[in-house]
């Protein structure tokens, strides 16, 4: 996520952290706007809802767990050189997730999804 801060930052975005922890000196240096949770791992809801499309960027078992948050409240998951899904029934290739293989294609289909 450093490296995200960073792109958007020398873009001249805001840069929220939601941290898992309580120490708000745990986020990285680019960020415009720090909130400290305290809630460890439960913060994943807290970032997927506070958007409209998320982006997932690679990931481990906390991603997963935020494309599952994101998909279960109703917001569209946009996955750069992330998870790929498979279900079953309704879950039959993995609705409202799109795939994205470049950042620009990533952000391209978030916003297409506004």
């Amino acid at each position: 996520m450093a490296a995200v801060s960073r792109g958007a930052a020398s873009a001249g975005g805001e840069v929220i952290g939601v941290l898992p922890g309580t120490d708000p000196g745990e986020s990285n240096p680019d960020c415009t706007h720090v909130v400290a949770t305290g809630i460890g791992h439960a913060r994943n809801l807290a970032v997927v809802g506070s958007g409209e499309v998320v982006i997932a960027i690679g990931g481990e078992w906390g991603t997963l767990s935020e494309i599952g948050h994101a998909r279960s409240i109703g917001r569209t998951v946009v996955a750069l050189r992330s998870w790929t899904l498979v279900g079953r029934d309704r879950m039959e290739g993995a609705p409202g997730i799109v795939q994205a293989e470049t950042p620009e294609e990533a952000v391209a289909s978030a916003l297409a999804e506004l």
